[in-house]
């Protein structure tokens, strides 16, 4: 029997009509829809959002990816996800998986292909673009992203934040992903090199849970969990 096509799909930050046609499409046909998940317990954001395309009589098949640093732990979970979607595939049937945003885009996707690659070298891809939670943060603030011949430098923040001083000492558009819990450091560096008024803040982009910010002063002493899916936007003039 010949292998299923994989389908990689980027379901966007968390409005449900901002799906593209063609994910809407396959989401309607596909009979395997993978979708990640942070906890066992937890429910999956990408399903929440791209719910009501999927196919009623499709089956959905929940996997869990730690949000751990630890990259032993990370490898063994691609490789465990991998084995579960190869062997579906190996069935004939297609398979899709969800995640949010754009699906090479900072992407659990991303690992997790490689992994299918490895296992089933002949298997047919077809990564669907989805939009990116900065777009969707601009749409948002009406904040021009690219504006003439300036730079966009998208950083995701890391415990060491030398790389967001040097991309506002660049100058242009910042964009900051993954702030998680880092969210009261940025404000400090925002605040120290005058930037702190250019900036826009946005949590949970198009879900019902949104947050805008656009005087990030007010995000002092916000609670632990304010930086997760958050984007920071910053315009620095050169």
């Amino acid at each position: 029997m010949s292998l299923g096509t994989f389908y990689g799909m980027g379901v966007g930050p968390g409005d449900p009509e901002l799906l593209t046609v063609k994910a809407a499409s396959v989401l309607g046909r596909c009979p395997h829809v993978v979708v990640p998940k942070a906890k066992a317990e937890g429910g999956s954001v990408a399903l929440e959002i791209a719910g009501r395309y999927v196919n009623d009589s499709a089956t959905v098949h929940e996997l869990v990816f730690p949000m751990t640093t630890d990259k032993a732990e990370l490898s063994r979970s691609w490789k465990q996800s991998a084995q579960t979607i190869a062997a579906l595939l190996e069935t004939g049937a297609d398979v899709c998986f969800l995640t949010l945003g754009d699906a090479l885009v900072y992407s659990t996707y991303i690992y997790l292909l490689r992994e299918l690659k490895q296992i089933l070298p002949a298997l047919k891809v077809i990564t669907v673009p989805g939009i990116t939670s900065f777009s969707a943060v601009a749409a948002l603030t009406d904040f021009p992203l690219g504006e003439g011949k300036e730079p966009i430098t998208i950083i995701p923040t890391a415990d060491d934040l030398s790389a967001v001083r040097h991309a506002i000492q660049t100058g242009g558009t910042v964009v900051l992903m993954k702030i998680g819990k880092r969210l009261g450091d940025i404000l400090d560096i925002l605040e120290e090199t005058g930037v702190i008024g250019d900036a826009v803040f946005v949590q949970r982009a198009g879900q019902p849970t949104q947050r805008v910010e656009l005087d990030l002063r007010k995000l002092r002493g916000a609670e632990a969990e304010a930086g997760y899916l958050s984007v920071i936007l910053i315009h620095v003039k050169l």
